[in-house]
This record gives structure tokens, sequence and C-alpha cells, in this order.
């Protein structure tokens, strides 16, 4: 058999082959010819995978035929002997057949058994001869080999040679080799080389054998003395230690690289003893002067990861001793730097540990950075001319272990936050080589200048800003160090704006008071990382701004009422209600299209946005400046900053847009090479700024400009606007193309009406511009798909901004009407359909009169949109229903269906009436409704009666039940009704929820009248003739909706309906209460005063009254005028009713729904009940005043929002553990449905949630079971309460929680009870993408309250439920392990950082013990993320 191998050509020539194949049946022969390589043997068959192992190539001098059959394989199973039949060609002359001996070498040793060479002293001991013979090779590569070869014996080696093995190396001499590092590297090769140990579990046996080698030979060979003593006498001393302190040099470099490997990989297993000797080197280490800077930096990350694995005593002493060195009197600069160091890196790997200490670390840490020592080094500077460069070195430390501290022990630092706001601030101007200050004039002011009365002084200050700027950024100094510092110092100030603006710095105004001026003044900064570093921790001040705004509901209503969109766009819609009327429809459309001008919204006088308002003058002035400047980094990062501004200001630039818009569009009118010249990695979690990516922050800020700001401002700037965008548009960089098209979107917008920026002429220019572009655009085959689909929404929203008779002159007809045509168009292709369909939507929406559609054009599209709903894209079948939606809504499009389409289109949705999607089927339930009453008789046949008649039989419930009653009362209306009458009470009758179908017959009964075929008579006689208690239901059901939609001409009289309240049955007394409630909402006066008289009684009766009551108050919400005379009446009866138990939730839940009515009267009264002494009463309030919540209106706030503070108050200090519950929940009720009113004492109330989070000893009591003692908690409620409430402020407000504590809380409650957890689980989900980086720094114990979850056994005796629920934990916890592994890969990787080592243990240990576990999670997480 022959087979042929292409190689490649690159040194193909002069090369040979060495196969190294297992074939039974024959020998192979090889020959190279240019680049194919022909293999040959006697053997018919084709070789396996299996048997072509490896194919090595390497340098030869000739091509004629080689003959390998006197190679020997690699056999499947390795023997001694073929590893020893192998050495002596580790001593041939020819350096390559002692690299391929090696190799072969390796490949025995890794196919091998574990225990082939357990027995075999003898061979071990001549394999380690030659290995170490080719360590002190000449030649490199076999030295490489030779340490892989390393890795693969310590394997399969004995445990007792093991440690002589060790020995050797350690003491290897190497004479014939260069590089002196090859045994320090074998060693470490030896240390990776074995599976790490785990916390928590016992370590391999070969992990066990290669730490007692370690800890018996390698640490005292480093140490140069024995730590742990063997109970051996009379044994020679160690040789010196590796460790040890030349004369000259110092240290090895090497050697303190395989001390830090010795602690990464073995630092759980070390002992005590050796943690303290190996700390005590590594201190001298730092100690010693002759230690080189890098030996330094290694000792410090060496000392950081040992310290994961200390013991608390030896943590502290460790601690205790860098206290010391810091406050001591003869401390030397280097020394100083070193402990700072040390410090800023314990910060980051023992954060939780090291904050007890914080208290006597931060003050020496702060003391490096005090006014004092800056003004001595000033004078210094002054008097030598040159700043000390040791000096500069501890202030830079110094900064990193602030950074350190603020971001990882942000709770610790808070009495040190004044100091530390100082101390940054004060080194983000340091500059010792500026001979002059920098000029505060132009940067420090807060208002716009008012003695510029003129033009050209204007002009004149913005050349002289330029002329100051221009200086400073082509100033360089390549031996200036200070730069360092000012990054450092802009560092710690993004952390402490980071850590800190969440209440309490940002709510104060000291973030804008102190730190944001001097972050404007340093605009100037000439140095770009440190420039770049400043704009982003003035960004994020600016973000957090934003984000504490938009909790207190504080976003300005424009014109038309909708509310400013304040996030980044987006392509993706509210989901509309399948109920809501045209108008709600079209105000959440309209707020898409920015129908008006947005007015601008006061500003507020106190608050971080008032002092953003103020500030934004000084930040627009140095970042148009900046705009200026060649860097693209800067550029884009403050571009990136002015978009935040308008995002969070939503404006703010209507005075500074003269500055602003010119260099945005010379920007975007760039050409895309720009995107191949300079690149950079900005900081603050941007990305690498291109000239590409940077003329996208240019085109959104554009848009947002355009979004936020009035017409008639942009008015000056659109000529100049408009076609820099349009250039953009065919920019080759597709994503640059799709975000002008979106710029576009916004621009047509801002100059068509209403807003109609520009003259009528200078409008109609513009448009037809945009029209070309977007017509070419979404026609161009050769455009990218995605520009394709932008340019297609883009064209709806021009159609539908230039609708109307007022604008049609805007477009003209002949251009719209070729502008339908291309949607139309692109309706029937598949790629495009989507965006075709959202931009039908825009015209159909918008259509003012019969020239903005054409007939058949609606018809038409009408059809194909409802053949859409049959195809498998959900998102398709989404936006073709909500487009038919919005086109049967508007009457010009809904007269331009003539009856055969009306049809087609009603056969086409009959397939979505059914109760499998509820969201589709109320949409299509609306739809229905508007084509009922646009063509009745061709809509309502045998198809859809059937369709609703197996409705009705499924559970629906709100708002898509709502539609259906909706669409049967239009059916009524409309004269049709009979079929479907019959329908009900035939096909579906008592097979269906007799509440559901009662409503459903009852709305029908009385929009039809005599049409329906039956009457209320027929009714009445069917309740008092029937038996069956189905059927009375339904017959109650029926009657007590048709009381209700008959209202005061009702016949109907209570006593049909009380008369069943006593009956035995238990469905039908309840049914009887719930009608007479329903028939009393349309009837107060008739039905309330009877109901009332019952609540007296006492027993079932006055439980069924309350029922009855229940259903008025919440059905009478257009009869408050009629209930108002009996509210004293009804608040009296449910007082008195409500003291009973069984009556307590429910009659909680009516005195909350009459407080609704009357809150002037009853809130005072609730509020004087959360003093009353009896716990059921106060408890019984606290549900009430959480029942008003959910349905109050504006009114019943005005009234609440001065009270509901001081009732919060009142429920968290109650002394009952049942209402302190009842106050958690009503509170979380308050942050979903009164967020405006609760949200400003959040400051007060989250403490108390916290506290209520807390497991309590107190409530922790012992119950004796048989012989069993059994602890049973009574504050787990209490707990899950807080939870809960935990996870809503979370979701609500988390920018306003103290977030160290917020996670305290939760990594807490992992190891809780199982509900708890559980919650506690899903939060840190949503964790990972609200704060990240906190979420980073919390890993470690995440990782150790995972592992005790998986780890933990059940006892045999365990219950199923038991089973079940410790099979839940570990699949949530393992499930939260993957997303925090998917979002923070680098965490879970082999790197050199110390950050979350606990963390990277716990990954190995998963992949090691329940690899098939988290194998599948990872699926399960991926595919849900698809």
């Amino acid at each position: 058999m022959t087979l042929n191998v292409t190689l490649d050509p690159l040194g193909a020539e002069n090369m040979r082959t060495k196969s190294t194949l297992s074939d039974p049946e024959g020998q192979w022969t090889a020959r190279l010819d240019g680049t194919s390589l022909q293999l040959k043997n006697g053997s018919q068959h084709q070789p396996s995978i299996q048997q072509l192992i490896t194919l090595t190539i390497i340098r030869y001098e000739s091509t004629e035929d080689t003959d390998f059959s006197s190679m020997a394989p690699v056999p499947l199973n390795s023997t001694p002997t073929q590893c020893l039949n192998l050495l002596p060609k580790l001593s041939d002359a020819d350096a390559d057949l002692r690299y391929m001996s090696l190799s072969d070498l390796y490949n025995l040793l890794s196919a091998g058994s574990p225990t082939f060479l357990s027995t075999e002293y003898h061979t071990c001991a001549k394999i380690i001869d030659g290995i170490l013979q080719t360590l002190d090779d000449q030649n490199g590569e076999v030295q490489n080999q030779a340490i892989k070869c390393v890795g693969a014996l310590v394997l399969k080696l004995p445990a007792d040679i093991l440690a002589p093995f060790v020995h050797r190396v350690s003491n290897l001499k190497t004479n014939h080799s260069v590089d002196t590092s090859i045994p320090t590297t074998a060693l470490r090769t030896f240390i990776t080389s074995f599976p790490p140990p785990l916390p928590g579990l016992p370590p391999p046996e070969k992990t066990s054998d290669a730490y007692s080698a370690i800890s018996r030979v390698l640490i005292p060979r480093l140490l140069g003395y024995i730590v742990i003593p063997t109970g051996i006498d009379n044994l020679p001393a160690p040789p010196p230690g590796m460790l040890e302190i030349g004369s000259e040099k110092g240290v090895n470099s090497d050697a303190v690289d395989l001390l830090l490997e010795i602690v990464r990989c073995f630092g759980p297993m070390l002992r005590d003893a050796e943690k303290q000797a190996l700390q005590m080197t590594i201190m001298a280490i730092l100690d010693d002067e002759r230690t080189g800077s890098v030996v330094k930096k290694k000792a410090v990350v060496a000392i950081s990861i040992l310290s994961v694995y200390m013991a608390d005593t030896l943590l502290k002493s460790f601690v205790s001793q860098v206290i010391e060195g810091l406050r001591s009197p003869h401390l030397t600069l280097p020394k100083r730097r070193l402990l700072l160091n040390m410090v800023g890196s314990l910060s980051r790997s023992v954060p939780q540990r090291l904050g007890a200490y914080l208290k006597s670390l931060a003050p020496l840490v702060l003391d490096a950075l005090s006014e004092q020592e800056y003004e001595e080094a000033m004078e210094h500077m002054a008097e030598d001319g040159d700043a000390n460069f040791e000096t500069d070195e501890v202030r830079e430390a110094a900064l990193v272990a602030l950074e350190g501290f603020l971001s990882c022990c942000s709770n610790d630092m808070r009495p040190f936050t004044n100091d530390a706001i100082n101390a940054a601030l004060r080194y983000v101007n340091y500059d010792p080589n500026k001979a002059v200050e920098e000029d505060d004039e132009d940067m420090d002011d807060t208002q716009n200048d008012e003695d510029d009365d003129h033009e050209d002084n204007e002009k004149d200050k913005l050349d002289a800003d330029d002329e100051d700027f221009e200086p400073e950024g082509a100033f360089s100094d390549d031996d200036d160090t200070s730069w360092k510092i000012r990054r450092c110092a802009a560092k710690a100030l993004y952390a402490i704006v980071s850590t800190r603006s969440h209440g309490d710095l940002l709510e104060d105004g000291t973030l804008y008071e102190h730190i944001a001026p001097a972050l404007i003044k340093r605009f100037k900064e000439r140095e770009e990382n440190v420039r770049l570093e400043i704009l982003a921790t003035l960004a994020l001040l600016i973000r957090k701004t934003g984000e504490a705004v938009s909790l207190v509901g504080n976003l300005p209503v424009q014109e038309n009422g909708f509310v400013a969109d304040q996030g980044p766009r987006s392509r993706k819609r509210r989901r509309v209600d399948s109920n809501a009327d045209t108008s709600e429809s079209s105000g959440a459309y309209f707020s898409t299209m920015g129908l008006n001008s947005p007015a601008l919204s006061p500003s507020p006088v106190s608050g971080p946005r008032a002092d953003l308002t103020r500030l934004s003058p000084s930040i627009v002035k140095g970042v148009s400046l900046l705009l200026k400047q060649p860097s693209i980094p800067s550029k884009q990062t403050a571009i990136s900053l002015l978009r935040e501004i308008v995002l969070v200001q939503h404006g703010g630039l209507s005075d500074s847009l003269n500055k602003v818009l010119d260099p945005l569009v010379d920007v975007i009118r760039s050409s895309s090479h720009i995107a191949n010249g300079s690149t950079s990695t900005a900081v603050g979690g941007t990305t690498a700024a291109s000239g590409g990516i940077l003329r996208i922050e240019a085109l959104q800020l554009i848009s947002a400009i355009c979004d936020t700001h009035s017409s008639r401002v942009l008015a000056p700037y659109i000529p100049s606007i408009v076609p820099g965008v349009i250039t953009a548009v065919g920019d080759q960089y597709y994503k640059v193309s799709g975000e002008a098209l979106l710029t576009l979107e916004s621009i047509t917008k801002a100059i068509t009406p209403p807003r109609a920026a520009g003259t009528e002429q200078q409008r109609a220019t513009f448009l037809t511009s945009i029209y070309d572009v977007l017509t070419t655009k979404a026609t161009s085959l050769d455009a990218d798909l995605e520009v394709r689909q932008k340019a297609i929404y883009a064209l709806g929203v021009l159609l539908a901004r230039t609708s109307g008779a007022k604008t049609s002159k805007l477009l003209g007809t002949d251009n719209r009407l070729r502008a339908l045509n291309i949607l139309q168009d692109r309706l029937h292709n598949e790629t495009t359909r989507l965006s075709a369909v959202k931009g039908i939507e825009l015209v159909t929406l918008s259509a003012a009169d019969q020239y903005d559609l054409q007939p058949v054009w609606v018809r038409e599209v009408t059809l194909e949109l409802g053949a859409q709903l049959r195809k498998a894209d959900r998102n398709l079948r989404g936006a073709s229903l909500a487009a038919l939606r919005t086109l049967v809504f508007n009457s010009v499009a809904l007269e331009n269906l003539d009856d055969t389409t009306v049809h087609n289109l009603v056969a086409l949705l009959l397939p979505l009436v059914n109760a499998q999607d509820l969201n589709v089927l109320g949409t299509a339930l609306t739809i229905l409704n508007r084509l009922v009453k646009r063509s009745p008789k061709h809509v309502v046949d045998a198809d859809l009666i059937k369709a609703l008649c197996a409705v009705v039989l499924s559970p629906l419930g709100g708002r898509v039940f709502d539609a259906f009653l909706v669409l049967v009362q239009a059916i009524g209306v409309q004269g049709i009704g009979q079929a479907l009458m019959h329908g009900f009470l035939q096909d579906v009758g008592v097979s269906g929820d007799p509440a559901m179908v009662g409503k459903a017959i009852g709305t029908l009964l009385v929009a039809g009248d005599s049409t329906v075929g039956v009457g209320l008579q027929d009714f009445e006689n069917e309740l008092r003739s029937s038996r069956d208690q189905r059927r009375q239901c339904l017959a109650l059901s029926v009657l007590g909706e048709a009381g209700f939609r008959l209202q005061a001409s009702s016949p109907l009289q209570p006593q049909t309906f009380t008369s069943h309240f006593h009956s035995k049955s238990e469905s039908v007394p309840r049914a009887a209460a719930t009608a007479l409630g329903r028939a009393g909402a349309g009837n107060i006066n008739t039905y309330l005063p009877v109901i009332l008289s019952n609540t007296t009684k006492g027993g079932n009766l006055q439980y069924l009254s309350l029922y009855s009551i229940k259903e008025i108050l919440q059905n009478a919400a257009g009869s408050r005028s009629d209930i108002s005379p009996y509210t004293k009446q009804i608040w009296d009866s449910l007082l008195a009713a409500s003291r009973a138990e069984d009556n307590k939730t429910l009659g909680a839940e009516c005195i909350g729904r009459i407080t609704i009515i009357d809150p002037a009267t009853v809130l005072p009264r609730l509020q004087e009940y959360l003093r009353d002494p009896t716990p059921a009463i106060r408890g019984m309030t606290i549900q009430a005043i959480r029942f008003t919540f959910a349905d109050s209106d504006e009114a019943f706030d005005e009234i609440l929002r001065p009270m509901l503070f001081n009732m919060l108050s009142m429920m968290f200090n109650d002394p009952t553990i049942e209402n302190r519950r009842l106050a958690l929940s009503t509170l979380n009720a308050a942050i979903h449905h009164k967020a405006d009113i609760v949200f400003p004492h959040l400051s007060s109330l989250i403490p108390l949630v916290m506290k209520d989070s807390k497991i309590d000893p107190d409530l922790i009591r012992e119950v004796q079971m048989g012989p069993f003692r059994h602890k049973v908690d009574d504050g787990l409620e209490l707990r899950k309460s807080a939870y809960e409430t935990l996870f809503s402020l979370m979701e609500n407000a988390y920018t306003r929680m103290n977030h160290a504590d917020l996670f305290d809380r939760v990594i807490a409650g992992l190891a809780d009870e199982h509900e708890i957890k559980m919650l506690c689980n899903l939060m840190l989900t949503k964790l990972i993408l609200l704060d990240p980086e906190e979420t980073v720094r919390r890993l470690d114990p995440i990782a150790e309250q995972f592992r005790s979850i998986l780890s933990f056994k059940l006892k045999e005796n365990s219950v199923k439920q038991e089973v079940e629920k410790a099979a839940e934990a570990s699949k949530a916890a393992l499930k939260v392990t993957v997303r925090l592994h998917n979002a923070f890969p680098a965490a879970s990787g082999a790197g050199t950082g110390v950050q979350a080592q606990n963390w990277k243990g716990y990954w190995e240990w998963l992949i090691k013990e329940h690899r098939a576990m988290l194998t599948s999670m990872e699926n399960e997480v991926k595919s849900q993320a698809a």
C-alpha cells in the first residue's frame, strides 16, 4: 500500500522524515520528492489514526530513498528495556540524534503506564543519569527536550527516588551549557508536573510524594537549612541555600522563580513552619540592598501568594512586621517603597483578611502622600532643581497601595475617605518638571464667561486656549517619570468614584465639589496615558450620576408626554400589552420616533445632576480642545465623555454646540484608512481606539445630540452635519456605515415636522439627499446585510416622518411610492424581512390621510405580514403581528382593506387563537376585535367560533382575558353573537372554569341583547332548577357579569345570590359571593347595604361578605362617587371583621382597596393602627398598606409621600417577627410600585433589611422529637423575605446600595438554608452584569461557599426531599460557576496574578472531581445563551 502526504513547502528541500508508525504487517519506507512524502509497505489496508502516531520533520542532506525499518516504532505499551536502549544515543556526537532519542524517550515515558518504572530502580537511575547529562548539553534544543522528559519522568518514578532526583538536579553544575538557569527550570518543571493539591480534598498520592521530596530536599536546598526535622541524627548539613544572598550579585533570580512556583503549586500543603521560614527568607531578600528590582518584584508576588495560605496568627505577625517597618525611624526610601508594594499586593490577594489591619496600615500609606512630605519634596526640588527619583517611586507605590485599599477594602477605608481624596488630588497635579504652575483661569471656571460680549473676543479666547494647550501637549522629557505618579493618582480617584458613588459621596456633593474640578483642570495633561485615565474617571462619574438620576424617576418629560430614552440605542422595543388601545401603542412608538423636540427640562436646584449642569461648560470647553488634537485615543475617550453628558442631562450642549459639532463632523468625514493607523488601548474599560471606532463614537454622539436637543438649536448645524453623515454611510467599514444610518434616523426626526429644523426648502433638500442614500443602500446587493437592514428601517422612519398633507412636499409622491415599493419588495426577501416589517409598522402608524398609503399596497402588505405569522422565526412572527396590530388601529390603513383581504387575514390569524402563547394570543384577539368592527360578517364564522370556544377552556388571566372579553363584546354588539352563544353553551358549558366561561357568556348576553337567542331569565331559571354544582356556579357567574354590565338597569336582586350562601357545596357559596360583588360593582346603592349588613353576622356569612366587598372595591374604580357615602361604614365593618384570624388577610386587602378610594381619611387611621398594642392588628394594617401600592394613582401618592417612610420605620421596628416579615414584603412592593417615594429614604431602610438578613442565634431553638433533638429556626421566614427584598433593591436601586455590604450578605446567604441559597445564586448571576469589578474581587469567598455546597455529603437515611434539594443546590452552584468562568476566564487561568487563588484552585478541583457535571452544565449554559 502507498500513502501520500503533502508537506509544507517551506523547508521541504534538504529534509528527511522519521515516521514512528506501528503496523503489524510490514515495515514502512519513505521517499521525499519536493514537498510530497510517499510512505510504502506491503500491507493493503489504510493505516488508522492510532497507527500514525507522530511525524517529525528534521534537517537532512539528501532526498534519496530512506529505509526506516531499522528505526524502532514506539509501541503502545512502553517497557523499561526500550527506555534503556535509547540511553546510549544520548551520548552521541550528533546533536540531532541526541534530540531524536530524547523525543523517543519522552514518547515512551508519556505512553507508559503509571507503574511501568515503579520497581525498576536501576533503570530509573540510568534514565536520570542520561537526562541530567543532556541537561548540560551544549545544544539548546536538546536541553529543552530534556526538560520535557523531566516532566514525563517524574510522574513514573518511584516515590523513593523523587527526593534523590530533586537533590541531584538542584546540585547540577552546568559545565557545558551557556544557560545557567537550566537546573532551576528543570525543578520548576518537576513542581508543575504533578496535579496541584486542592483545598478541602486529600491530595493525590503522587502529589503527596512530590511534596515530601520538596519538603525534605528542595525547601532546605533553597533556604540552606532544614525546616522540618527528619528525626534522623548525624545528617550532613545542607549546602548553601539557593536563596542565600551572594556577595556581589545578590540573590539568584531563578531561585526566586523556583520559590514562587513552590508557593503557587504546593501552597495548601505547606506546613506553618515552612510558611514562616519562606516568609522570613522573602523578607530577607527584600531587605538586602543588593537585590535587584526584578527579583524584588518577584519576591513581592511570592509573599502575596503565600499570604493566601498563611494562618491568621502568621498573617497577623507578618502584617505587624510590615507595620513596624513602616513606623521605623530609620526607614529608608527603598525599604519604604518595598513595604508599600507589599501592602498594596496584599490588598488584592487577601482583601477580606487585610481589612482588619487598615486602621494601622492606611495612615502609614497616607503619610507617604501627606501634604507635609509633598511640601518638603517640593522645597528640596526647588533647591536641587531635580526631583528625587526614589521619593517618586515611594509615592507611586503608596498610590498603588491606596488604590488597592479603595478598590478591594472599600468599607474599611471609609474612615480615611477625605485623606484618600486629598492625597489623590494632590498628586494628580504633581508635575515637578513644569517651571510655572498651570494657569487656572481656563479650566477652573464653572460658569460661562460673562465678560466676552462679542464673538471676536470669544474667538480670541479660544485661540488663546489652543496656544496654552499646544505647548504642554508638545512637551517631552524622556527622563521624566512623574507621569506614573499622576496616572496612579488618577486610578485612585477612579477607585473612589467606582466604590463610593452609590449614595454617599455622590449625593453629598463631594465628588463634584472636589474631584471633578481637579479632573477637568488636568485635561491639559501632556502624557496620554494619564489623560486617558483622567477622562475615564470623569466619564465614570457622569455615568454614575445618570444611574442615580434614573433611580428617582427624575426623567425629563417631552412635549408629547413621553420620557426620553437615556440608554444606548437599541432595536428592541418593549412588548406592548395586547389590549392596549391606540393611544397607548402610539405613545410607545412615537417615543422611539422622537415626535416632538425634546423640551428643555428644568435644571434641579441640588443633587448630582445640578452639580453636573454647573460643571458642564468647563467640561465641554476642555473636551473641545482635545478634539482638535491628533491623538485618536484621546479623541475617542473625549467623545465618549461628551456622550455621557448628553445622555445623563438629556441635552446640555445647547450653548456649546459651536465648539463640538465642527470637530465631530471632521472626524466622521475622515477616511477609513485611519483605522489602520494609530491604535492604542484605552483605559477605564474602553476598547482599543482606532479610526473606525472613533468615527462610530462620533456618529453616536451626533445621534444623541439630535435626539436630546431642540431642533431650533440644531438648525444652524444641519447643513454641515448631513453631508458628513451621508459620507460616512458610504464607508467601506460596515460598522461605520451602519452607525451612520442610525444617525440619519435621528437627523430625519430632527428636521421633519413637528420638530422641523430649518426652512422648508432646506428640509426638502436634506431629505432628498437622505432619501437617495437610503434607497441606494436598501437596494444594493453589494452592501453588507446589516447595513441594508438598517437602511430599510431608516427608510421606514423617513416615510413615517413625512406622512400627512402638511409634509407631503418634503419627499414627493413619486419618491414616496418608490420607497413604499422598496419596503414591500424587501418584505419578500428572507434576509431583510424583519427590518422591512418594522419599517412598515412605522409607516402604517404614521399614515394620516389617503395619500400616504395606496390601497393595493396596504392589501398586499397586509397579506404578506399575515403570511409571516407561520414562519419559524419567533422574532419575525412577533414583529409581523405587531405591525398588523398597528395597521388595523390606523383608520386610514383599515379603510383600505377590502372584504377579501379581511377574510384572508382572519384565516391567517386563526392558528394563533390558542392558549399556547398568551402574548401572541392577546395581540391576535385585539386585531380580530378591530376587524370585527370593520367587516363583521367576513370575520365571524364557524372556524373563529370554534377557536374562541377552545380558548375559553384554557386558563386565561389578566389582560389576555380582558382582550378576549372585548372581542366577545364586539361580536355581540354587531348582532352576530348567536352562533358564539350556542358554542359557549353547548360546546363549552361546564367543561371550563365557571368563572371565566360565565364572564364570557355574561358579556355576550348583555352586548348582544336579544340577538344571542337566550335571555337573563333563562339563567335565573337554570340557577333555581339545576342541582349540579358546576351548572349553579356557571349560572351565578353569568348573572354576576350581566348585573355588572347592566348596572342600575339590572333586574337582579341581591337575594338571587345570597340565597346560595348556605349551600352545602364548597364552590357554590364562593361563586355566589364573587357574583354578588361583581353585580354590586355595577349597582352599589342596591347591593352594598345588603352586603355590609351581612358582615356583622359572623361565621362563614361574614367571610363571604368580605369576598363580595373585595369584588366591589376591585371593580368599582369608576364609581368612587357612589362608594364615598359608604366609606366609613365599610371601614368599620372591615375593621371589625378583620379581627378574626380567618378573615385577616382578606380583610387587609379590602382595607387596602378602601384606602385607595379615600386615602385622606383612611391613611392616617392606618398609621395610628401601626401603634396598636395587638400584634394581629398591626400585622393586618401592614398588609393593608401593602395592598394599596399596586392600583393607586397620583392623588393617592401625594397623600402617601410624607407618611410612607414613617410607616415603614414603625413596621421594621415592630417586635413581632411575623410583622417584620410583612414589613419586608411591604417594602418590596413599594420598591416596585412606589419607587419615587421610597428611594429617597433607602439610606435609612437598607440597613434595616440587611439586619434582618442575618442569622439571629436567639431565634434558633431546639425541639425534642422522640429520641432526637431538632433545631428550629424561627427567623428563617424573616430572612427569606429580607433576601427577596435585597434582590428587588439590587435590581432597581443597585447604585444606591453599599456594594460591599450587599456582596457580604449574598456570600453569607450561600451558606444559609436552601431557599435563600438558591436566591443568592440568582443574585450572583445578576451581579456579574451589574458589578463585574466587585464580583471579581469576591471570587475567592464565592469559591469557598461553592466548594462546600458541592462537597456536601448526605446522610444514608436522607429522605427524598433532602436529596432533591442537595442536587438542586449543586446544580445551581455549578451554573453560577460556569457563568462566572465565562465572564472572567482570566481568573480561572494559570496566570501570575495574586488575586483569586482560591477560585483557581476551586476551578481545577471542579475539572478533576466533577468534570462530567461541569461539561454538561457548560453545554446547558451555552444553549441558553444561544
